[in-house]
């Protein structure tokens, strides 16, 4: 999910500064550099942008004294680069003495104040340090309510950003009443066809999607790609972020030519907006590469996987959650190619970043966990495999829902294990509970539900009941004939 980013945040965070103190010249210069940065910043240039922004910072200080509203702008524009460039422990100092600077200046529960508290709770967002970020964000969104009331659109973007937070740690019943409440209030306050409804239809959908609730998921995705365009251009990066996110949920239901081409368009926007070695550039060509991965193009797949990397590798820090998802789709493709000895590092590396980031038991990592149980399942390393699969299914069942489409991915895999040790005994009850997942889910004519009746026809034949195998396999065959 995209939030508003933090350099929109900061590049203003106080709405009143007052000028007593600067010379005319001094003033001009001051207000030209911070133009000059804010336009750097839009267009990448941030080692530019530092050197200008630490300038303006100089000519506040030495005009207004340390401790003007002034200096904390300055302060926190060169913070919002320095979070640009992930470069968390320059911005975190400078952070915090602009909101003491704000503090001192307009009063503890000015909106302000508000606006100085969330660039902070972005940043510990940022940096995982999520005990950190939570309480700010709370903060914000009751200094917010009490000055400006509980049905202001500022109020609403306190809600996103704190439901965004929970998102990324897997609470999802604490993020869906907030960003529905956000929602409400953007297209009371705003219209029905603002820009900033989008990102809420955009971020409610990426919840109901994550949740395995995709009837609700897809016109929500849908509106919020129609407004974004109208209201940005067909061009603009935002829509990137929804295409590929509608995208992400055609290629979960199998419909691998509209998640093709909108993965594509979304890859353009940002190479076009963001430039080729931006990391949403590195995303695209992930997602691309795992729908390759699955309709068993790994040519392709291993093409834009091995450039997405490489972009990541540059960009960001070895251990940055947007590592996990690429380090898990590749290491998906080598297990795929029956590559194990590539795949498994590259999945432990993405298990070690998931659980540093979010914690052992978000549903990334047991997605993790279980690609790594299914290879060393592949490998015949039954003793290895079988903690890791169990583990995934219980964090599935606890993180998610018992009927979540991933559950099921557990199910039969977990099956599979014990179906390949001939312990047919565990093995049927868990791929029949799999089977009533993806088919309540996915709908009974899945590729995921052909799967499961091939696994399941295979056991029967194992366990003497020929009859109930061959009319698994009758329609399992009629649903691979209709995805060809």
């Amino acid at each position: 999910m995209k939030q508003t980013s933090v350099l929109a945040l900061a590049l203003g965070v106080f709405s009143m500064v007052t000028i007593q103190g600067y010379s005319q010249n001094a003033l001009v210069e001051w207000n030209n550099l911070n133009k000059e940065v804010t336009d750097l910043c839009l267009a990448g240039k941030y080692d530019r942008a530092v050197v200008l922004a630490q300038k303006s910072l100089k000519i506040a200080e030495m005009n207004v004294g340390k401790a003007h509203p002034a200096v904390g702008t300055s302060l926190n524009n060169l913070a919002a680069i320095y979070m640009a460039q992930h470069e968390y422990a320059k911005a975190e100092p400078l952070l915090k003495r602009t909101l003491v600077i704000c503090e001192e200046s307009v009063g503890h529960d000015h909106p302000d104040v508000a606006m100085s508290v969330i660039c902070l709770a972005e940043l510990y967002k940022k940096k995982r340090e999520h005990t950190k970020a939570e309480p700010l964000y709370k903060r914000a969104l009751a200094i917010r309510e009490k000055a400006l009331g509980p049905d202001h659109a500022d109020v609403a973007t306190c809600l996103n950003s704190l439901a965004g937070l929970y998102l990324s740690q897997g609470e999802y019943a604490k993020a869906d009443p907030l960003f529905k409440r956000a929602l409400a209030i953007r297209e009371k306050a705003l219209g029905p066809f603002h820009a900033d409804v989008a990102t809420c239809l955009n971020n409610l959908a990426l919840l109901y999607r994550i949740q395995g609730e995709y009837a609700d998921a897809e016109p929500l995705f849908k509106r919020s790609l129609e407004i974004s365009e109208k209201a940005l251009g067909p061009d603009h990066a935002y829509v990137a972020t929804t295409l590929a996110n509608l995208a992400e949920l055609y290629k979960i239901g199998r419909e691998d030519i509209k998640a093709e081409r909108l993965f594509r368009r979304a890859l353009t926007i940002r190479k076009k907006a963001l430039g080729l070695s931006h990391p949403d550039v590195a995303a695209s060509l992930s997602n691309l590469a795992a729908l390759y991965t699955i309709r068993g193009n790994y040519a392709k797949a291993e093409q834009c996987l091995k450039i997405s990397v490489s972009i990541c590798d540059k960009a960001l820090d070895p251990d940055h959650p947007d590592m996990v998802s690429i380090l898990n789709n590749l290491g998906a493709l080598y297990v795929a190619k029956d590559e194990y000895a590539k795949a498994e590092p590259l999945l432990k590396r993405a298990l070690a970043i998931s659980a540093k980031a979010y914690g052992p038991a978000h549903p990334d990592s047991a997605a993790i966990l279980d690609n790594l149980g299914s290879l060393y399942t592949t490998q015949g390393e039954y003793a290895k495999a079988e903690p890791l699969l169990e583990r995934a299914l219980d964090i599935g069942e606890r993180a998610l829902d018992p009927d979540h489409p991933d559950v099921a991915t557990y199910l039969n895999n977990l099956a599979k294990l014990y179906a390949t040790q001939g312990i047919f005994a565990k093995a049927e009850p868990l791929y029949k509970r799999s089977l009533e997942v993806w088919e309540k889910a996915l709908g009974p004519d899945h590729p995921n539900v052909a799967t499961i009746l091939e696994n399941l026809a295979d056991l029967y034949r194992n366990t003497e009941r020929k009859a109930e195998a061959d009319t698994l396999d009758q329609r399992a065959t009629k649903i691979r004939a209709t995805h060809r």
